[in-house]
């Protein structure tokens, strides 16, 4: 039986959010004759890429009760990027075999992480299904986000008459920061600026994460080290003071005031005070909020398409255009949709998505058109779920005739002009565009991103066929921060991948979409987070 953990990620990747998983049952189906069921959940993980399902843990067995509360959690590392799938396999124990075949099947459900995550209050039910003509009863997942300390301290310090070290001035002193370790070592946390030729420096206030100065532990030693700086590396030694984060934090309300002592100093002068003295000025904490804090709070993403409709494609109807999709096969723009729809549906709770053409000429009299509705409805150019989306764009196949230039600022605005009318933090936006080549409207596209970067919006751009996309690089903003006309990009808002670089050799296309959606969508919470950060947005807390 496999204990429950960590979910393990995948190879090079970076380990993600621990989320809790908690489950409950309601009305279970009752197997047993003179009691109730003693149901027992199997948690199962779905390996990306694949249709193998592994066993990842089991819940305790609850005796006689058609709804269970589980006491034991599931913990696995949360990914946005990626479609994590989840079967839960419910079973009445009535053998002491640790074979879930000999026991008695009560249901089962299907579930993202990401729907979990994504639902109000992190709660999610669904119905147990899998026993033929038997209503099997529901699962109930709370998800959570498991605390690992996520306070910031912000500190500011001064000193008053440091010795003086230097021959032909005074000192030129700097502060460092050093956390103690289980085993008595220290290991340093953060250095101080150096306040040049001043025997009373006051430093700047600067940030530290709380686990960085003390793992968490309020009691734990924290060492300052003052030194004056020399250019040639070789640092005087000043002296030094310890104190705790708790002992920091009750500077809060009144000033803390430490002896800086240099223990050789003091065992040579018999009349040795001390080096100097330093104070805590100020002392502050709020924490560091993540990606599942603002989800859990509200935030909803609205995800809107834009499609290259440009001529550059080649005729739909032919086996070499990239928009031609076999009976067997999906075109490289169905799958790129479909990679990246499928994990930020899980986020948006009316599953409505805006689909729009770029760059075709467009009936009844043929004009062309840089955002056209897919579903023909220019009122409502919305299209339900990701299948919505991807029949509109095959209709419009047939309807329109590809044409050009291909231009990316009308759709650019079109979103961010929506983005602008909500900016509390309950919305944030996310625009996929897919196109097979170079851009037409340079200038205009860098001057929409710029403008777009200060909204709550990211765009993601995927390249397809075998254009060379140099100046997709240029928006995404990666190396070089974006500008136009002497204005740059507030933040980095742009990812652009090629989608040749995911095709998978063996041709399995379920791999080759969870390869895009991973590197895609990468990075939209850390982009979501620029957001909030920057407009001081905090995350509405969840209803208990």
């Amino acid at each position: 039986m496999a204990a429950p953990g960590a979910l393990e990620p995948a190879a090079g990747s970076v380990p993600g959010t621990k989320v809790e998983l908690t489950v409950s049952c309601r009305n279970l189906l009752d197997m047993d004759t003179f009691s109730k069921s003693d149901p027992v959940v199997v948690l199962f993980v779905q390996v990306s890429g694949s249709s193998e399902w592994k066993e990842f843990g089991r819940t305790e067995v609850i005796d006689n009760t058609l709804n269970p509360d589980f006491v034991r959690k599931f913990v696995l590392d949360y990914y946005f990027e990626e479609k994590q799938n989840l079967r839960f396999d419910v079973y009445n124990v009535d053998s002491k075999s640790c074979s879930a075949l000999k026991q008695d099947f009560l249901g089962q459900a299907f579930v993202a992480l990401g729907e979990v995550i994504g639902s109000q209050r992190g709660r999610l039910e669904r119905p147990l299904t899998g026993v033929p003509g038997k209503r099997c009863g529901t699962i109930l997942l709370l998800a959570e986000e498991l605390s690992n300390c996520r306070d910031i301290v912000t500190m500011q310090l001064c000193a008053n008459k440091l010795d003086k070290k230097d021959f032909f001035g005074k000192s030129d002193p700097f502060l460092v920061f050093y956390r103690s370790n289980e085993d008595g070592t220290f290991t340093i946390c953060h250095k101080t600026e150096v306040v040049k030729n001043t025997l009373n420096p006051v430093w700047q206030p600067f940030t530290i994460p709380v686990r960085a100065l003390c793992n968490g532990d309020y009691d734990r030693t924290v060492k300052i080290d003052v030194y004056d700086w020399d250019r040639d590396g070789s640092h005087d030694f000043i002296g030094e003071f310890a104190t705790s984060y708790r002992e920091l934090s009750r500077a809060q309300s009144q000033f803390t005031v430490y002896e800086v002592l240099n223990p050789r100093k003091k065992c040579k002068k018999k009349k040795y005070v001390n080096s100097g003295t330093v104070t805590l000025l100020s002392f502050s904490v709020e924490s560091e909020f993540t990606f599942v804090d603002y989800i859990r709070g509200g935030t909803q993403l609205n995800f809107t398409v834009a499609i290259d409709f440009t001529a550059s494609n080649g005729l739909p109807s032919q086996p070499t255009s990239l928009h031609y999709a076999s009976p067997y096969q999906l075109s490289a723009y169905a799958l790129a949709l479909k990679a990246v729809g499928e994990i930020i549906q899980d986020y948006d709770s009316d599953k409505l998505f805006p689909a729009y053409g770029f760059g075709a000429k467009v009936p009844p009299d043929g004009k062309i058109s840089h955002q056209f509705p897919l579903n023909n409805n220019v009122e409502n150019p919305s299209c339900a779920g990701i299948e919505g989306v991807l029949e509109s764009y095959l209709q419009s196949l047939r309807t329109v005739q590809l044409y050009g230039p291909t231009n990316f600022a009308p759709v650019i605005n079109q979103v961010a002009g929506t983005a602008a009318q909500v900016t509390d933090g309950s919305q944030y936006h996310v625009l996929l565009i897919i196109t097979d080549g170079v851009i037409s409207d340079m200038l205009q596209t860098k001057e929409a991103i710029v403008t777009a970067s200060s909204l709550p919006m990211s765009i993601i751009i995927v390249g397809v066929g075998p254009a060379e996309f140099e100046a997709m690089e240029e928006l995404d903003g990666d190396e070089v921060r974006l500008s136009s006309r002497g204005r740059y990009a507030e933040r980095d808002i742009v990812q652009f991948v090629p989608f040749r670089d995911y095709v998978d050799d063996s041709g399995n296309q379920v791999l080759s979409m969870a390869r895009l959606a991973k590197d895609v969508l990468a990075e939209i919470p850390e982009q979501l987070l620029s957001y909030m950060k920057t407009r001081d947005i905090k995350p509405r807390r969840a209803d208990p």
